[in-house]
């Protein structure tokens, strides 16, 4: 055929993280020594009372057709955990069920962007954002932030950024990659600008839970944002469910009727099986959340400790997720052993992959060149011997 396919989706890129731990893993397969830190993906095991869930959901033959925004009972729960840890108010017609919370932020900006809208996105960002933003139209408009700033952007940064072709920001609290989280008094300073612009705001908050020594707020509990915020969050990453592929929208009114129509047109609705396990991730407490945020807080210390040592500067530990977003800039210029230069991130985790079988991020996938990124969701034994082939990886440097 000689008839052009969409340019629309030729033009978006494809994900960096998903090619690594793709490559990762076929290279594993493939019987190579790879130690990969490349996923966001908890190293524990989904809950067995969560797996119980689906199996008696099975067997009670909860397998037909639901409605395309979800299965009411689970809605209602999602209602309650909502008020009970965000203190917000949600009607169960405001929530929808999708696969996944990146399915989730795919309808918020479905349901926003027209073509030209600019849609505010802080840097660093999750690779995937920017690209959604592209393919329904719009046009990302970064705002860089600093590692002295740990990360964040400022109320006067999204000020200054606001045009009138400007819909919503969005943001990603705490934030994949660099592990920012924003205070309350950040976040009320972020809100009266979208108020007084009068925009909207997509607040992923798919890791609020693994969030250590500081105090995590939702965006949309702020005066004036309820009726104007997205609230995007799934199970993935709490409740170790990657492969469930089940998240939300909690979203004001009408917005909530355009998701569920676009639902309705493509997905129909996510798995029942997936969404009566989260109904029991909903309901069983926070036991084994609270297990896996002590081992990744004592992960993450490891982590800012090994790699502060090997590049031999200070690192401030990440305040949530489980992501560190290490600064490798100054190792730019030099050479592998094998006489090739290293002048981007990109180059350097090509590198460390290829010698060393270390597989990690590089900061450009991010919009930050300058710095890599680490998962710490992984296991002790795993943490170790990628520092080990990190610090080898910079030893071989000339």
């Amino acid at each position: 055929m000689t008839r052009p396919l969409s340019t629309r989706t030729e033009n978006i890129a494809a994900s960096l993280t998903v090619a690594i731990d793709t490559l990762a893993k076929q290279m594993i397969a493939e019987g190579k020594d790879v130690v990969s830190l490349g996923a966001g993906e908890p190293d524990f095991p989904t809950p067995r009372p969560i797996c119980d869930a689906a199996t008696r959901a099975i067997a009670d033959g909860k397998t037909r057709y639901t409605a395309p925004v979800g299965i009411l009972e689970v809605r209602k729960e999602v209602c309650n955990k909502l008020k009970r840890d965000n203190g917000l108010d949600y009607a169960p017609e405001q929530i929808i069920m999708t696969s996944g919370a990146k399915h989730a932020v795919f309808n918020s900006l479905a349901a926003l962007v027209n073509p030209g809208d600019e849609i505010i996105i802080p840097a660093p960002y999750w690779v995937t954002y920017p690209e959604l933003v592209k393919w329904l139209g719009g046009v990302p408009k970064f705002v860089p932030t600093t590692i002295g700033n740990k990360f964040k952007m400022t109320a006067e940064q999204l000020q200054s950024a606001i045009t009138e072709k400007t819909k919503a920001i969005l943001i990603n609290n705490p934030c994949n990659p660099t592990g920012s989280v924003y205070s309350h008094e950040e976040l009320a300073g972020l809100a009266k600008v979208i108020v007084k612009n009068d925009i909207y705001c997509i607040s992923d908050e798919v890791y609020e839970y693994f969030v250590y020594g500081a105090q995590f707020a939702s965006i949309a509990s702020f005066d004036g944002m309820a009726e104007r915020t997205i609230v995007v969050n799934g199970f993935s990453k709490s409740h170790c469910m990657t492969g469930w592929r089940i998240g939300y929208d909690a979203a004001p009114a009408p917005i909530a009727k355009i998701i569920g129509k676009i639902q309705g047109q493509a997905t129909h609705h996510p798995s029942n099986i997936a969404q009566y396990a989260a109904l029991e991730a909903l309901r069983m407490g926070m036991g084994e959340v609270d297990k896996m945020r002590a081992a990744f807080r004592r992960r993450r210390d490891f982590m800012v400790s090994q790699v502060s040592r090997i590049l031999g500067e200070s690192i401030s530990a990440p305040e949530g997720a489980f992501y560190l977003f290490a600064p490798v800039a100054k190792l730019y210029g030099k050479k592998t052993p094998a006489g090739a230069a290293v002048n981007s991130s990109i180059d350097f985790c090509k590198y460390l992959l290829e010698t060393q079988g270390l597989a990690i991020v590089p900061g450009a996938a991010f919009g930050d060149d300058s710095c890599v990124r680490f998962s710490y969701a992984a296991s002790d034994e795993t943490l170790a011997k990628a520092c080990e082939r990190f610090e080898n990886g910079i030893k071989e440097l000339k």
